[in-house]
């Protein structure tokens, strides 16, 4: 295969983790972008423009977008829906009006990034939703790729960080006995193939399934995974698929959960294809997922793994611990020797219950929080200011519990150190100096 001339690409989604990466690829390769994004602020090195997949659903909605372009690539997904944001808007009726008024304007080239299990027998929403547009594609008489991913692996993405998590947990949780077949596509393999399918015509009109060399178990796959980070060999233990639904449908309720009914079902039915033209189109086979992380890669890949469930789980334990807390000052631990010892730092009386129950209810506040809420950041601030205070207070009043057998100032330390990880590790990344 040989490109062509350089020409200009409309990229719609170029935010996303396929449209990020894609972008790259596009201006490695010598193409001209217009990124398509929702505020029209585009990435760095790249022509922005503002899309509106809620409301742009008449092909006259996108003519005048799509003068001077060539090609489109549609790589607008959602897993998960919203109010504002359904798979029949963003997956149907937006793409649909696109790619008519693409066949209309005459653009040389459509890109449709469906997904691979989009086909007759599609049950899930996002896959039947995903269906559509790709049939309203393939009725028009235009030049058009479908191109339907597996799974896709990439650090950085949601899905890769999900399922490296899961390889570097001691004991890894399978639904049923893990048999479910996958076959994952390594974000750089799609993203080539894609380069490479702009510049030919060899593939035009047809659905190309994206998948990697061979297809396996979840079993298997997390198991490679967790070999390729260097972190042993796996532990399994099969979960009960009644149980494994029971959960999926409370994460129907919660949002930034990639687990739901319509993901288990997705699993469940198993995702693979046949690799035949991916090799093709790529002059290789693509990479199998033993080689899904670089050498170079590794460490830093292992230990972002690793700290996925460590830093849910300290999270976790620093809520238990101040919700426990209130309980024993709620009355659970004497409160005559409670206020006693708040005698002894100078509180007695309407102060000495004041302080009691109020810190008391200061805990359990603190500790509803660390579960309760998405932006914990001056949570974790006010516990440090408070484990700092009262450490302060007991030192100068009560200095001999440093020397306690049980360790009850001492214990601070550790507990400090811990809201301080935390609070590092929840800092937005465009925050960081």
């Amino acid at each position: 295969m040989t490109a062509g001339p350089p020409c200009v690409v409309l990229l719609l989604g170029a935010t996303g983790f396929i449209g990020e990466r894609l972008l790259e690829a596009l201006k490695a390769a010598g193409y001209q972008v217009v990124c398509g994004t929702r505020s029209g602020r585009a990435p760095s090195g790249c022509r922005g423009i503002a899309i509106d997949y809620v409301h742009d659903h008449a092909p006259g909605d996108w003519t005048a977008r799509l003068q001077g372009i060539d090609v489109v690539i549609n790589a607008v997904g959602i897993l998960r829906e919203t109010p504002d944001a359904t798979f029949q808007a963003l997956h149907v009726d937006a793409p649909v009006a696109l790619f008519e008024a693409c066949a209309e304007a005459g653009v040389q080239k459509v890109v449709q990034i469906s997904a691979l299990g989009a086909d007759d027998e599609a049950a899930s929403r996002y896959h039947v939703t995903k269906k559509r547009a790709d049939d309203a594609l393939a009725a028009l008489a235009a030049s058009w790729v479908i191109v339907q991913p597996s799974l896709v692996f990439g650090l950085g993405g949601r899905s890769a960080a999900l399922f490296t998590q899961l390889a570097a947990l001691p004991v890894i949780p399978l639904p049923g006995d893990g048999g479910q077949r996958v076959q994952p596509v390594h974000i750089d393999d799609l993203t080539d193939a894609i380069v490479r399918l702009i510049a030919t015509n060899a593939y035009d009109r047809q659905r190309i399934p994206m998948v990697g060399p061979t297809g396996t178990t979840l079993r298997d796959m997390l198991g490679a995974l967790r070999r390729a980070l260097r972190l042993g060999d796996p532990h399994f233990v099969p979960v009960p698929l009644g149980l494994v639904r029971l959960v999926a449908a409370v994460g129907d309720r919660l949002r930034g959960v990639l687990l739901d009914r319509e993901s288990l079902a997705m699993l469940i039915r198993g995702n693979v294809g046949s690799p035949q033209v991916i090799s093709a189109v790529l002059d290789r086979s693509p990479r199998p997922v033993e080689a899904f992380i670089a050498s170079g890669e590794v460490r830093a890949a292992a230990n972002q793994a690793r700290l996925g469930w460590l830093l849910p789980l300290l999270r976790a334990t620093v809520g238990i611990v101040w919700i426990v807390t209130a309980i024993v000052s709620f009355g659970a631990y004497p409160v005559d020797e409670s206020y006693a010892m708040l005698g002894r730092v100078g509180l007695t009386g309407i102060g000495a219950a004041v302080a009691l129950y109020g810190a008391a209810l200061l805990d359990l506040a603190f500790g509803l929080g660390v579960f309760l809420m998405r932006d914990r950041r001056w949570l974790w601030r006010a516990q440090m200011a408070l484990i700092v205070g009262y450490s302060i207070i007991i030192t100068i009043r009560l200095p001999e519990y440093w020397l306690h057998p049980f360790g009850p100032l001492l214990k601070n330390l550790p507990m400090l150190a811990a809201i301080i990880l935390l609070h590092e590790f929840e800092r937005p990344m465009d925050r960081v100096p």
